[in-house]
């Protein structure tokens, strides 16, 4: 069974009002490895979980910085501009758009395998996103004619340009690593945009339903995403490609937030 992304928007406002938010980011052990496996009907993982673990100290320091990164921090703080949200609108409205059909690309190659769990449940995740994103615009005064005339800054787009990258070219250890580092951190910046956006700027949880969405956990998705790490690492995956995936991903992704705090 797929992930249920339908019921993702319920649980991230739950988790919004109670002040938590966001996947978890804490480590399996080498019991839930096992748990993991035996679940799942699939091999140990525990290839995957080592250079999962070492990704996440190689890349906590980055990490942090996109955590305590100043754009979130001035929303919280009520100092960041309508026409900036508009901004980001738009450049979300591009990303979530080359994402799907990047999404739907690694579909299309690794859908029949193991792995096609956990990438039909992102594209599915992108698909019910773009509305989520609509309201969210409508509720700043743009509609979608709005938001597709607006020239985006390259980055913010770098991120997507890389994960059609690996849509195109990257293995499924690649990709599962990639979405597994990157993920929780930006679930942990939007559920705080949400309560900010809630508090200062008097949207409704209605309005930031696509933040919420994004920061509400996806079932099973760590065990999923090792498995999937596992499986391309099984098919002889170069772990230092692995390795260069995820610290990329992630960097761009603070090149995006990096990006949006500009004034446009």
């Amino acid at each position: 069974m797929r992930p249920d992304f339908s019921k993702l928007t319920v649980i991230g406002l739950t988790m919004v009002l109670c002040g938590t938010g966001g996947f978890s980011t804490k480590p399996a052990d080498a019991a839930d490895d096992a748990r993991c496996a035996g679940e799942r009907g699939t091999k140990p993982v525990n290839e995957a979980r080592k250079l999962v673990d070492a990704l996440r100290r190689e890349l906590a320091g980055l990490e942090n910085q996109i955590r305590d990164h100043p754009y979130p921090r001035a929303l919280e703080a009520h100092q960041v501009s309508i026409e900036n949200l508009k901004a980001f609108a738009g450049e979300q409205y591009n990303i979530i758009r080359s994402d799907f059909r990047s999404d739907a690309l690694m579909v299309n190659r690794f859908g029949t395998t193991r792995s096609g769990t956990l990438l039909h449940g992102i594209m599915d995740g992108e698909a019910q996103a773009l509305p989520l994103l609509l309201d969210f615009a409508k509720a700043l005064g743009l509609d979608e004619d709005q938001l597709r005339k607006y020239e985006p800054r390259p980055g913010a787009q770098a991120f997507p340009a890389y994960v059609a990258s690996l849509a195109l070219y990257g293995s499924e250890a690649e990709i599962g690593a990639a979405f597994l580092m990157n993920f929780p951190i930006f679930g942990e910046n939007t559920g705080r945009m949400s309560a900010a956006l809630q508090r200062n700027y008097g949207l409704t949880q209605h309005d930031v339903a696509f933040f919420d969405f994004f920061a509400s956990p996806i079932p099973n998705f760590e065990c999923d995403a090792l498995s999937m790490i596992q499986q391309g690492l099984d098919h002889e995956a170069s772990p230092s490609l692995v390795e260069r995936a995820a610290r990329l991903l992630q960097a761009y992704e603070k090149l995006f937030w990096d990006t949006v705090a500009e004034e446009k």
